[in-house]
Order: C-alpha cells, then sequence, then structure tokens
C-alpha cells in the first residue's frame, strides 16, 4: 500500500480499514456545481493569456509536449477496445471543481517547464502563478525528514537510539509495547514505530490552537487523539503522522530552536527553497502569496487556510518548484553530486527500503518499477503530489487549492507518464464482456469484510452497483469481465464472487491494488 500517491485505490485500501472502522479522515464531499466554478466561468480563467508559461520560453517541440498533456488527461481505468476519451486540463477542473492547479516538471537537475491554471483566489479573480503558496499538507513529511537525517549525520540524532533519550519536552509514554522494542527515528521516518493519529485536520481561523504537548498527549484544544505506541515497534507499517510530531518536538529539544528556523537552515535555504516556509499560520505579511483553500463543491473552506502546529506532518507551505527543487537536490545528493543537506551514503539510507515500500521519510516504487521516491498530500482544501525518478532525473509536482484536486492530479500524472514514456502511473485495461443480467440475480445482498465494514451489491438492469462509504456517496457500477469477476472506472479495484456447490452466491473477494479482502455474503 503506497499512501503517498493517493489514488482511488490507495484512498480505497486507507477507507476500507479506516473509514469502515470509524477512524475515518475528515473531508468533505459534494457534487453540486457551484456557479463560481461553472465550466463557462473556468473557460474564462484559462485563457492563454492568464496562463503561466514553462520556465523557460519554450520551443515548438516542449511546447507541443505540454499541449498533448493538456489536452490528454487520463483516466484510472480504460477497456480494451475503446480508446480513452479526451480529457482536457480545463474540462476536468471544471468536472471536479477545482479552481486552481501549478505544475513543474524537472529533468536532470533543472526545472524544465511549469504551468499554472485557473484561480489562487476565485472571489479576486487572482491567478496562480508558479510562485502560488500552497499547503504541501503530507509532502512536509519528507522535507521534515531531510532535516533530521542531516542532525543524524551530524552525530546530534541516532536513527537506531530511542527517542526518549533525547526528547525533553515531552516523553513517549512506555507501556506494554516498548518493553522491549522502543521508538526511533528509523521506524518513526518509515512509519513502523506503532505510533497512533494518521494525520490531522488542522484548525479553522476561529478554533483555538493547541501547543505541541497538547497535541501529543491529546488535551484539549487538540482535535486529534494522543499520540501513543498501541503495537510493538518495528512488527507493523503504518502510517502515522503522529510520529512526525514527536520527531518535531526533538529536534527542537536538541538544537534548542524553533522548527520553522530549523527548516530552514538545515533545508530550506540548502535546497533553494526560497519561496517555501514551514510557519504556521503563514505570516500576514506573505498572506497575498497564498491560493484560498477550497471545498470539493467549490465553495472556500470556511475561515481560509487552516493553522497546522503540527509543522514537521503538515505544516510546510511551498510551491511546485520549490517541490522540485527539493527532489533534485536529493537526487543530486543519492548520485554523489551534491552535499547541500545530506552525504551521498546518507541520501542512499534514505532512499533505501525498510518496511514495505517505505524509505526514511519518501514512499518508494513498488517491486518491479523503476527506482522512484515521492510523497502526496491533502489538507483542507488542498491537495498534491511529487513523484521523482531516482536515476532518470526526471519528476514531476502537482499542487491544487481544493479538497477534489488528488483525481485531476492523478488525470495529470497518467498524461505526464504517457508523454514522456514512464513505465509507471498507466491505466489499467480491462477486459468488458457482456453478459445476460439474468445472471446476475443472486449477486445483490450484503457482503461484510470481518472488523472493517460492509459492501452493499444492488442490480439495476442491466448491471450490478456496488455501494459502500469508501466508494463516495453514489454507487459504482460493476463492468464484468466474466461471469464472476468485476471491476469499477474508478481505480484498480476488482470484485470476484464466489458460489457453492449449488451455485449460490456466498461472498466475494475485493482485489484494492496489492491488498486484498474477503467479504462473506450476509444478506
Amino acid at each position: 500500500m503506497r499512501s503517498h500517491m493517493r489514488s482511488t485505490t490507495t484512498k480505497t485500501l486507507l477507507l476500507l480499514t479506516a473509514l469502515f472502522a470509524f477512524l475515518g479522515v475528515a473531508a468533505s464531499v459534494s457534487f453540486s456545481l457551484s456557479p463560481k466554478l461553472a465550466a463557462a466561468n473556468l473557460s474564462r480563467v484559462l485563457t492563454p493569456g492568464q496562463q503561466s508559461s514553462s520556465a523557460h520560453s519554450p520551443d515548438s517541440a516542449l511546447a507541443a509536449r505540454i499541449s498533448r498533456i493538456e489536452n490528454g488527461l487520463l483516466p484510472a481505468v480504460i477497456i480494451k477496445g475503446q480508446p480513452p476519451q479526451s480529457m482536457t486540463i480545463a474540462d476536468r477542473m471544471a468536472h471536479y471543481k477545482v479552481p486552481g492547479v501549478s505544475l513543474a516538471f524537472f529533468d536532470h537537475g533543472q526545472i524544465i517547464w511549469t504551468k499554472t491554471y485557473g484561480f489562487a483566489d476565485v472571489a479576486s479573480k487572482k491567478p496562480v502563478t508558479p510562485d502560488t503558496l500552497f499547503q504541501a499538507a503530507s509532502i512536509s513529511k519528507p522535507v521534515a525528514a531531510l532535516a533530521v537525517l542531516r542532525l543524524v549525520q551530524d552525530g546530534k540524532l541516532t536513527l537506531d537510539e530511542d527517542v526518549n533519550v533525547k526528547l525533553h519536552t515531552w516523553k513517549v509514554p512506555e507501556n506494554a509495547f516498548t518493553v522491549k522494542e522502543k521508538v526511533t527515528i528509523r521506524r518513526i521516518l518509515s512509519h513502523s514505530a506503532g505510533l497512533t493519529v494518521h494525520g490531522f485536520p488542522g484548525y479553522a481561523s476561529d478554533e483555538p490552537v493547541p501547543t505541541i504537548v497538547q497535541i501529543l498527549n491529546g488535551e484539549k484544544p487538540a482535535n486529534t487523539e494522543p499520540i501513543r505506541v498501541d503495537v510493538v515497534p518495528g512488527t507493523l507499517w503504518r502510517y502515522s503522522g503522529g510520529g512526525f510530531v514527536v520527531l518535531q518536538t526533538l529536534l527542537s529539544d536538541v538544537t534548542g530552536k524553533p522548527f520553522p528556523q530549523i527548516m530552514r537552515e538545515l533545508v530550506l535555504g540548502a535546497a533553494g527553497m526560497t519561496h517555501s516556509t514551514y510557519e504556521q499560520p503563514l505570516p500576514q505579511n506573505r498572506s497575498s502569496e497564498a491560493a484560498t483553500p477550497y471545498r470539493a463543491n467549490g465553495d472556500p473552506v470556511k475561515g481560509g487556510a487552516h493553522t497546522y502546529p503540527e509543522k514537521a506532518p503538515a505544516g510546510l507551505w511551498t510551491t511546485p518548484s520549490d517541490l522540485a527543487r527539493m527532489a533534485m537536490e536529493v537526487q543530486n545528493e543519492y548520485a554523489g553530486k551534491s552535499a547541500k543537506i545530506l552525504s551521498q551514503d546518507m541520501a542512499r539510507q534514505m532512499l533505501t527500503h525498510q518496511i514495505g515500500t517505505w524509505g526514511l521519510g519518501f514512499g518508494l516504487e513498488t517491486a518491479g518499477d523503476k527506482p522512484h521516491f515521492g510523497h502526496g498530500g491533502a489538507n483542507e482544501g488542498f491537495r498534491c503530489n511529487i513523484e521523482t525518478y531516482t536515476d532518470s532525473g526526471q519528476g514531476f509536482a502537482v499542487m491544487t487549492n481544493s479538497d477534489s484536486g488528488g483525481e485531476v492530479t492523478e488525470e495529470i500524472f497518467r498524461a505526464v507518464a504517457k508523454e514522456y514514456a514512464w513505465p509507471d502511473y498507466k491505466p489499467i485495461e480491462h477486459v468488458l464482456i457482456k453478459i445476460n443480467p439474468a445472471a446476475f440475480t443472486s449477486y445483490p445482498g450484503t457482503y461484510e469484510i470481518p472488523g472493517i465494514g460492509k459492501l452493499t451489491i444492488t442490480l439495476k438492469s442491466p448491471s450490478l452497483y456496488v455501494a459502500a462509504e469508501p466508494f463516495g456517496p453514489d454507487p459504482q457500477e460493476l463492468l464484468p469481465e466474466s461471469s464472476t469477476q468485476f471491476f469499477v472506472l474508478s481505480g484498480d479495484i476488482t470484485f470476484t464472487f464466489h458460489k457453492d456447490a449449488q451455485g449460490a452466491i456466498t461472498g466475494l473477494t475485493l482485489q484494492a491494488g496489492s491488498q486484498t479482502f474477503e467479504a462473506k455474503k450476509i444478506a
């Protein structure tokens, strides 16, 4: 499971294990079209005069590449023999009610092109520019990891030492899970420390902001649970934003400096991320640089951007170009061409698998993929992603100011991957066959995944539909590949129904990416 590329499949995996179990991630989902973002209005936003051009004036070949990407967005799933419908960035932004998008493509240490679309703020008609600031959300984590590893390199921290040795402001509470195995930096950076709290919703402008100790202890006004160990450290991969709050505390304890200053001195300045900051909230004198966050229905987030005192896991304000600069520095350090932040040895440790598909801060490639590293992010009203090939030098960053920006981000990534012949991020191809709907009469019912939740299968002739909280408010059509195997168009998700000796349906197997869930038919 790769949490950093927030595809529909990944979200389904997270939600199957989180939403069904009521561990939930707060999200606003609405599908009514805001008049502010009607297609006619958006088409005016995306006039050539309001789009930023590439980092350098593009030659005709580069301009043609960018045009093919802009006009060739790809869906998650395609049907064999049916060419995918043509999708443009303008159309998909209107479809998902995404006000603004900012892109940066880089290759061999240079930002080759940038492009922006739409509004940083709809009400004032302020366009997105390459310097517009977005919240990086969870991409804050690998950037923070660079500072942690720099202090390890400098001998001020140790990767495999119990973090409580150098924590002074607060200590990880000991319990039965930490008797033999301890919470360490290596385990926190690879999401295997056994710490709780997946993510953080932040604090609206009219809400009190807790101290870091209140967040760690889950004390009001903190809006998340206490950060505690509830699994033996080192035994399980489980995404934990809470662990990075522990690291944020550790860095300040060791250096005696505020976290934003640490990041500026060790990482942001060294990488040339001149527009970026971990200050939360964003200083008033920089507010005009920031994009306004929006909900999935096109309405602005009430009160504007949330404040994230959980700076290490969620607090970075940045641009796609600055993220590209960070990624290029990591590429160069990995190759031994630079040491502005990390030595080659430390950079290679960062990009070495620790557990599953995770390194020290970054998500890494899955088995068989071309080596690459990346991370995605989702704050209130912001969605973003960066993916970087370790050896080829290429990479791509997308930032949006909408809760539904993740969907258009995925479609843009697939178009970029096609244009640059990347081996990853390709649509999943399925074969669609015709089956007499009369064969489906025994399929409808309620199916339960033990300990997780329920799925409802219905028949609306001629098709079957699946409904479950992770799939959104509307049932999704199940398309047949055989009489028992079906797929959906929203992601790499298949459903295989099982029959007993008498031909009665007894359950199904849900395959989401590399994860398998068994569901029993209970009604």
